[in-house]
This record gives C-alpha cells, structure tokens and sequence, in this order.
C-alpha cells in the first residue's frame, strides 16, 4: 500500500469529532508511555541479571572444565560440588574440542559428562571464544543460550565454563507479560476515564456548537429577524468561555445590523408605497388631458400632426408610467408579508388564458402568428391554493416573458405536472437562451436582457421579480434553466386541492 492509501486509511477511521480525537491521543499518548517504561524496565532488570549471571560464572571459576580436563566422572575434593545445574563445562585442545558436559540434577554427586552433543557451528563458536576471562552469550543448539567464559588451562588447553540463561529469560518473560496486564488494564482505565473527563470538560464547547447550530437554522435573508440566541455561561475565564463570549459580541453586532437593515426595507416599502399612491392620481391626470385633447381634435378643428403624435406619446408613456407604478405597489404589498387570498385555483384554466392571450396578441403584433404555441397539461384540471388574481399574474407573466423575449417562430411549450406534493408548472422555448450573467439575476427587480428592445416592448423589468415574489408568498420558488436552444422556467407551488378539485 502508498503512502498516500495509508493516510487516506487513517483518515477513513479516524474519530470524527474533538471528543473522539482527543480520547484517541490521550490513549495513544499513555501506550507509548507504558512501552517506553515497560521496555526500559526489562532491558533494565535484563542487565542487572546478567551481572549477577556473570558473577556467579566468576566464582565458580574453571573448577568444572578441570575435572572434565582430568576425565574425572565424579567429584574430587569437592571440586564440583556446589555447581548450579546446568553448568556447563568443555575442554578445548589443539583446536578440538575434546570433552563436553552439563551438570543435571541426575548427575552422580552432581556432575554429569554425557548427554550432550555439539554441532559444527557449536564447535566454531566455542574455539572463537576470547580468553579474556569476560563472559559472553553464545547459544548453542545442543542446549540454549549461555554465557560462557573461556580461560587458558595448564596444559596448554581452553578450559570453558558457561551458566544457562534460561531463568533470566523466564524472569524477563514474566516480568514483560505482567507488565503487559497492568499496561493494559491502564490504558482500558483511562480510556474509559479519559473519555469522561474531555466530555466533561468540552461541554461548555458544546453549547457553543448548538449555539451556532440554532442561528445558522435561521433566515437572515430577508424579513424581521429576532435573533435572541446567546451562547450560555460565556462569563468563563478559560479559552472556551473567550470563545463564547466572542461569540455573543459578534451575535449583537449582527443583530444591530439586521435591525437597522430591516428598518431600511420598511422605509422604503413605505416610500414605495406612498410614492406609487401619490404618483397614482397626476398619471391618471396627464393620461385623462391627454385622451381628452386627442379626442376634441375633431375634423372640425383637426390637430398638428406633431401636436397629436404627442399627445398620442404622453398618453402611451403615462399608460406605462401607470403599470410600472401599480408593479411596484404590488411588490410593496408582497414585502411587507400582506395576505393573500386562500381559494381553489385551477391552475390549467389559468394556464389556458395565458397561452391564448399570447397567441392574440401575437397576431395583433405581425397579423400572422409569430410563435409556436404547445400545451402539455394532464386530462384533468390542476387545482392549487392561493390568490388567484396574483398567480394569474404570475403565469401571465412567465407567458409573456417568453413571447416577447423569443424571436418569431420559437417553439414555447407551456406544461403542468404534479409530483412528490407539488405543481410544477413549465414554460419552456427554443429560443436562444440567456447569457449566465443575466440568469443569474433574470428576477431581480428592473432586470432587462436588452433594455432598448424591453422599453420598445412595453417591458418594466419587473415581471419576473412579481412571479418570483408570488411564488415565495404561496409557499413556492421560481426557477430557470438556459442554455442554447432551450430555456425552461418552472413554477412550483405546493399542491394543496380544495373540495371543488374535481
């Protein structure tokens, strides 16, 4: 396996939260602890018991590799009593080793010069041996591990002694397996303890994570927002207590801030509203004057032709003077959250309208038609909850958007599907698409693809922004999709039918 295959291991089974990686690292921490304490201890007491070892191998001298040197098969004034079983003797000559013995507990008053059998790489071992005097561990496959110690005999010869080292690596092995136990055991403990404890200790955080869980649940876009939430206990002098207080500071800025944009919106929906009411009776002024003055120009007294293509301009412009105030009121009334009306609406009587208002005023545009009409709506009426007059706006609006933003002879398919709990009405055209940048602000108030042709049209670039303030009044969104060639809007509102559904 990579390097970069173990890390993305690691990082598949690692604790996924602070809690967890801290519980892991305090483990982690105290076995490598325990390791280095129970490695150094048995390397420690290892030493200590092979300087004892040593010792003992340097009192007992050569005296049992003299008696194996003299062929002796039993002891002679007391030179072999007081070995250790499984001392080991041998006697070297001429570079051959000629006797081998291993003291056992069977042996006649002790000593015992049989039994043992040396291979050649023993053999190779034992003649490499220093005479030094110094003890060295040497295993041999006859027997086990020893330390052996090789000095020069009177005749010329190597006299070996060894002592095994069995019961220090029985000692060590138990020392290491016990150790092992309460190791773990210790580990197990903390574990269990360490984990209560960072639980105990990160619960202040924890409220602090809730906390900035409850505010990011909040809607800040728009709207009153009352944004009471504070974290608790943020009077700590410890780092999370720095944390939460900091916190709280930056929730009362925000909360300033929303207050005072929040008082803006209302100022201007106010001055909407009353500039739009105000505005309201001079439009209707200066369209009466000017109907009136077109209309006393009789052939009697017949007008100047510049005289009437201006008037015939004022009452064109107060017209649309007059639909862009009502729009904005509209959308005045919508911000400041004022109900609707709740009834049954057939959406696909709605839809039908639209449609059939688009094709009249397509033939009243050119005298021929000018675009490709399609409907795909289900056998059965569609019937939804809301104001009627505002969605008949809005899918007014979307028709109308795609007849007059589409060149002659697109294909506009107008459709309707319930699904999942929702209407989602489509209107979908062939026409050439929108440029990401205007998709992405196509329902934004004053919103024009090409402002000459939309002022030519009679468009106000508020349209979209009604169907999308609509939408979100029901309880629904608007949204569009644009490429070359296709451009789907879609309308989707929840589908609650009334008793008269059917």
């Amino acid at each position: 396996m990579t390097s970069f295959g173990k890390f993305r291991l690691f990082r598949r089974f690692r604790p996924r939260t602070l809690r967890g990686r801290l519980t892991l690292g305090l483990v982690v921490l105290m076995t490598v602890i325990f390791a280095g304490v129970g490695v150094t201890t048995v390397e420690l007491l290892h030493g200590y018991l092979i300087d004892r070892l040593d010792q003992q191998l340097a009192a007992a001298g050569p005296r049992y590799a003299q008696s194996l040197e003299h062929g002796l098969t039993h002891a002679v004034d007391g030179d072999t009593r007081g070995q250790a079983v499984g001392t080991f003797g041998a006697r070297a000559a001429a570079g051959v080793v000629t006797q081998v013995g291993v003291i056992d507990s069977t042996s006649v008053n002790g000593s015992s010069t049989g039994g043992v059998t040396l291979s050649a790489a023993d053999t190779r071992a034992l003649l490499a041996l220093p005479l030094d005097g110094s003890a060295h561990t040497v295993r041999l496959s006859a027997l086990d591990e020893y330390r052996l110690r090789a000095q020069p005999g009177a005749d010329g010869d190597i006299l070996i002694t060894g002592l095994s080292l069995e019961h220090v690596e029985d000692t060590l092995s138990e020392l290491a397996m016990a150790e092992l136990a309460v190791f773990a055991g210790a580990v197990v403990l903390a574990a269990l303890g360490g984990a209560a404890w960072v639980r105990l200790a990160l619960r202040p955080l924890e409220r602090v994570a809730r906390t900035a869980e409850r505010v990011s649940t909040l809607s800040l876009a728009s709207g009153e927002v009352a944004l009471d939430v504070r974290v608790p206990d943020a009077d700590r002098q410890d780092e999370v207590g720095r944390v939460g207080a900091s916190l709280n500071r930056m929730l009362g800025h925000v909360d300033d801030a929303l207050t005072r944009r929040q008082a803006v919106e209302r100022r201007l929906r106010d001055f909407a509203a009353d500039a739009g009411h105000e505005l309201r009776t001079p439009l209707a002024a200066v369209r009466g004057h000017a109907e009136l003055a077109l209309r006393r120009g009789g052939s009697s007294s017949p007008l100047p032709a510049d005289t009437r293509h201006a008037l015939t301009r004022i009452e064109a412009e107060a017209r649309r003077m007059g639909a862009i105030v009502d729009d904005l009121l509209l959308l005045a009334r919508l911000d400041a959250g004022r109900p609707l009306e709740s009834v049954d609406v057939d959406l696909t009587l709605l839809v039908l309208n639209a449609v059939d208002d688009a094709q009249a005023a397509d033939h009243a545009g050119d005298g021929a038609a000018g675009h490709k009409w399609r409907l795909d709506l289900p056998g059965d009426p569609v019937t939804v909850r809301g104001d009627p007059h505002r969605l008949a706006q809005a899918v007014a609006n979307l028709v109308t958007n795609a007849r007059v933003h589409t060149p002659p002879g697109t294909e506009v398919t107008v459709g309707i599907a319930a699904h999942d709990g929702s209407v989602r009405l489509t209107v979908e055209d062939t026409g050439p698409g929108l440029p990401p940048e205007l998709a992405a602000r196509v329902f934004d108030r004053f919103s024009r693809g090409d402002p000459t042709r939309s002022r030519a049209s009679g468009s106000t670039g508020l349209g979209l922004a009604i169907t999308r303030a609509v939408a979100e009044a029901h309880g629904g969104e608007v949204t569009v999709e644009s490429v070359l060639g296709r451009t789907v809007f879609e309308l989707v509102l929840p589908c609650r039918p009334g008793p008269h559904a059917a």
